[in-house]
């Protein structure tokens, strides 16, 4: 997908859209307008949506840090600045779906806990680090990198998870976790750019 201009093109015009829907139904729930908003179209104080990008600018740099402590930095993907641009769209798109719509709720919090233990464990497996899909079709491609960023993925769903289920986030608000979210993709992308692992615009 990274060299698709075409379907990355498709998947941000989609995703934002998705996006746009979602911050109509926030407008429209706080002017008590919209009965059924898509999940966690609510407000959040201002603090908890600092502590997300904190916890994403967090999370970029421990797993920076610990991928230079193995020696597996030059293991890592390269990026094009179109993907670059989808991978910031996408998070808010993951957010509304992982931890807006994949929760296990009203049955109280061990039940909540394994939801997300769950579901963290999906996004983590969702995402191409210990498989490929091209034209030689599907693969496996486990190694230590795979395996790191894998773990590190997991660790983030958790956090987001996190985020929105706290006493400090009374609405459920998804607004920390896309602070989150989106704190952590662009700190990859700037990484990404200062280590020359950004190039091209779409190829």
């Amino acid at each position: 997908m990274n060299d698709n201009p075409w379907l990355l093109l498709v998947m941000i015009a989609a995703g934002l859209v998705f996006a746009w829907l979602w911050l109509r139904d926030f407008r429209d729930r706080n002017r008590g307008r919209h009965a059924h908003p898509l999940p966690g179209a609510t407000s959040s104080p201002a603090g908890v949506i600092l502590v997300g990008a904190v916890v994403g600018i967090g999370l970029v740099a421990a797993e920076t840090a610990c991928e230079s402590w193995l020696g597996i930095t030059g293991a890592q993907s390269m990026m094009t600045p179109l993907f670059a641009i989808w991978t910031l769209v996408a998070a808010v798109i993951e957010e509304i779906i992982f931890r807006g719509y994949l929760v296990i709720g009203k049955r109280g919090p061990a039940v909540l806990c394994l939801g997300i233990v769950l579901f963290s464990a999906v996004f983590a497996a969702i995402h191409p680090f210990l498989w490929s899909w091209d034209e030689a079709g599907f693969q496996w491609t486990p190694g230590l990198k795979g395996w790191f960023s894998t773990a590190f993925a997991f660790a983030g769903s958790i956090a987001f998870y996190s985020l929105r289920f706290n006493r400090w986030n009374p609405a459920l608000s998804l607004l920390p976790c896309f602070a989150a979210h989106l704190a952590k993709n662009a700190g990859v992308i700037a990484v990404k750019a200062s280590q020359g692992f950004l190039s091209g615009l779409w190829f």
